[in-house]
């Protein structure tokens, strides 16, 4: 585990609490900088990479069900220097060090360059010229209590931007994260019985949950090293899913997600579906029940389903969850 990080376990288990306090510190953070005539105008580019990336995917959604348009970017996909724009971009980093970020946001006017970053006196905070920082919350180094605030932060960047009202419904989130802890914890066993044995997993969400689909691949390539794909229900059912066989598919959704689980098990392919809807399980069908939230806060109990599956996945495929195997020097800056 590299210097600076927390073990998961640690991570995991202290979540919620620090979570709670994220928001509150976050939600002040994001009040002032309105007040202060920060968060207006066009609507914001969100730039990331890896996790970064699948955090904004629900801001995304949000600005735009309010009528303001705003994307989210592969900070590693894009040429420079970036195109003039009048939209503002976000640049996504937890660490703060992001090397794609940083190279993206130096070449915009200053004026132009926010931050979203975890790290104190990172790089990225230092040329932005509007930060918000979760608070330097220790996290493990796939990350968990880094990811789920940075998603609150964006989400609640997405419901103030241009005059738009934060939802009151964030303070109580932690308790909502409770519950589907215990959820969990009575029905892991259960849920990685088929995990132990794919050969690959297929994520699939609801167009505000894709970023959870998609971080949820990702935590189960790093952690339980097994091959994974995140992707939104749309593009799954265009031909995507012709090649289920023998892997697992963790669905986040709701009536249509509900369709292609109950297709897909019925076919004989074992599924997990992540749902507040009241779901009646069947053979190769197993469903995780999570609280109705608001579409910028779901992800933030996705993304705890997706930690723990990928945590038990590993230790049953006899993993160690902090052991990542390779490691590379020009994915992050001085």
């Amino acid at each position: 585990m590299p210097k600076g990080y927390i073990p998961l376990a640690v991570a995991r288990a202290s979540q919620a609490e620090a979570l709670a306090k994220a928001i509150t510190r976050i939600t002040e953070d994001v009040r002032l900088l309105q007040s202060r005539g920060a968060l207006q105008g066009p609507g914001p580019i969100f730039l990331g990479i890896g996790a970064s990336f699948a955090a904004s995917a629900a801001a995304v959604w949000t600005l735009r069900s309010r009528n303001i348009h705003g994307w989210r970017l592969n900070a590693g996909e894009h040429p420079l220097p970036f195109p003039h724009t009048p939209h503002p971009l976000i640049g996504v980093s937890q660490s703060g060090k992001s090397s794609e970020t940083l190279a993206v946001l130096n070449t915009v006017e200053q004026e132009k360059r926010f931050s979203v970053v975890n790290a104190v006196s990172s790089p990225i905070e230092a040329i932005s010229a509007v930060n918000i920082s979760l608070g330097n919350i220790p996290d493990s180094y796939a990350s968990t209590i880094g990811y789920t605030a940075t998603v609150a932060a964006l989400g609640m960047i997405s419901e103030a931007w241009d005059g738009g009202v934060i939802d009151d419904t964030w303070t109580d989130l932690s308790d909502a994260f409770r519950a589907v802890e215990t959820v969990l914890s009575s029905r892991i066993s259960t849920l990685i019985a088929p995990m132990q044995e794919a050969q690959y997993v297929d994520c699939v969400g609801a167009a505000p949950s894709t970023g959870s689909a998609e971080v949820g691949a990702l935590l189960l390539r790093e952690i339980a090293r097994i091959p994974s794909t995140g992707m939104s229900t749309r593009q799954y059912l265009h031909g995507a899913m012709e090649s289920a066989g023998r892997g697992v598919h963790i669905i986040f959704g709701e009536e249509r997600e509900l369709q292609l689980a109950q297709k897909l098990a019925r076919a004989g392919h074992d599924v997990i579906l992540v749902s507040p809807l009241d779901v009646a399980e069947e053979s190769h069908l197993a469903h995780v029940a999570i609280p109705s939230l608001t579409p910028a806060q779901r992800p933030i109990v996705e993304a705890l389903v997706m930690q723990t599956i990928a945590v038990e996945t590993a230790i049953a495929r006899g993993l160690d969850p902090d052991s990542f195997v390779f490691e590379n020097n020009d994915t992050k800056v001085a």
